[in-house]
């Protein structure tokens, strides 16, 4: 795969890629942050995310409400994402309305209101949110799991943070955070549409050369030893279904073996898809759990679940039990189904079927300019827009022998986190 991206950094340490698509009269305007809850420590959980909203308060140049009729009145679409290692805004726009979203990202970079009353009002929306969340099942057992899972990685908390930390972090700790991590220095601007590259690049300078910026020492956090002995936890709650999730260590998005369990990971489950837009779907009825769980009529679903990170996190797979089915049965079938799998050696058209879906999974999630937006600066929030290009060809590059050797060293039962939620039959 070959890319034609301008790619450059401004003296303030602002990281620029822009890629010309001329298909459609539309750009897609991403601005990235290296900041997310691994930046966080007990005390300020939850901060990165509540800043987020706090970015969508207003300037004096952009009052808050002014830009969301704007955008909407142009046809254009706007939101912004927390997530472990990153904060990103963007901006959907047709062509010729791309400078108000340069305008805006440039100008609450700097500029941004944290009044008091926000300040407190956003606070009621978030433990409202957080609170919300506690009713939902998988995100009590997610909880659970991380918890488990990491003894004192970041990676232990949720992105939305913890309840405590809600109702005592103040405005001063949310404006210092703000000032620290959201400046050029610390900062991708991707852009992907309908312009031409050299004038594109000379409108972001004109706007965003005056901002200072600082660059960030990067956090080397020691990641927490894999597990040496199996966890099983259970939690009960609201509800009527029963969830299994079973967790273990996942590399970082720079291993090599990443590509080795996104390969297994679609083997298993079906393939996982790294972008947060979709773009398409792969049925996974071919995978060996759909086929011993589902089509056995002991679960209702199977999804795997793995993610691009900045230090190893966890690869994940979710059950939903039959209702007429118990937990304790769809864990043989599923520790059968797993011990198989190390013991017996893969064929390699099993593994070509396997790394097709994935591919083909990652291609419908690159192929809009939305997406491919998304993937220039994601892909600088771990490593190198490298690493998407070659993204392909590691996938390829698994082999039987491979697969087998990374299978057994990383789904091995003592590495696991065995989580069961329990309903009691409650309303939430």
């Amino acid at each position: 795969m070959t890319e034609n991206i301008l790619t450059t950094t401004l003296d303030n340490g602002l990281k620029i890629l822009l890629k010309e698509i001329h298909t459609s009269p539309i750009i897609s305007h991403w601005v990235w942050y290296r900041v997310g809850s691994r930046y966080e420590t007990d005390g300020n959980t939850g901060i990165s995310h509540w800043v987020e909203h706090m970015q969508f308060k207003g300037t004096p140049k952009f009052p808050a409400g002014v830009l969301d009729r704007a955008i909407s009145r142009d046809g254009g679409m706007w939101n912004a994402f927390t997530h472990l290692d990153w904060t990103t805004f963007f901006e959907t726009v047709p062509a010729d309305k791309v400078d108000l979203a340069l305008d805006l990202e440039a100008d609450r970079m700097i500029n941004s209101i944290y009044e008091r009353e926000e300040v407190d009002s956003e606070r009621t929306v978030i433990i409202s949110e957080r609170e919300g969340h506690e009713n939902e099942p998988l995100f009590r057992l997610d909880e659970a799991i991380q918890t488990a899972a990491f003894a004192t990685h970041p990676y232990r908390n949720e992105v939305i943070g913890n309840m405590k930390d809600l109702h005592t972090i103040q405005r001063d700790d949310l404006y210092r955070h703000y000032q620290k991590y959201y400046n050029p220095g610390n900062a991708v601007l991707a852009m992907a549409g309908d312009f031409k590259v050299e004038k594109m690049l000379d409108s972001i300078k004109n706007r965003y050369i005056h901002n200072p910026g600082h660059k960030l020492p990067f956090p080397q956090i020691i990641p927490d030893p894999v597990l040496q002995k199996h966890k099983q936890l259970e939690v009960k709650g609201p509800g009527e279904t029963t969830f299994i999730e079973l967790s273990w260590r996942a590399p970082a998005a720079t291993n090599p073996d990443f590509f080795a369990l996104t390969v297994l990971d679609s083997l298993l489950t079906g393939p996982t898809s790294l972008n947060m837009f979709g773009g398409g779907g792969i049925s996974n009825k071919t995978s060996r759990l759909y086929k011993a769980l589902v089509e056995k009529e002991i679960a209702v679903s199977v999804v795997g679940s793995l993610q691009a990170t900045v230090d190893p996190y966890l690869y994940n797979i979710t059950i939903t039990v039959r209702p007429d089915r118990d937990a304790a049965t769809v864990l043989k079938a599923m520790d059968t189904e797993i011990e198989r799998l190390l013991e017996t050696p893969v064929a390699q058209s099993e593994i070509d079927r396997a790394v097709k879906q994935a591919r083909a999974l990652f291609a419908y999630g690159s192929e809009n300019i939305t997406n491919q937006a998304f993937w220039l600066g994601y892909s600088n929030m771990f490593d190198q827009y490298d690493w998407f290009l070659q993204y392909v060809d590691r996938l390829n590059a698994v082999n039987p022998m491979l697969l087998m050797e990374k299978a057994r060293e990383l789904l091995e039962i003592s590495h696991r986190v065995t989580g069961i939620y329990v309903p009691d039959g409650g309303q939430a």
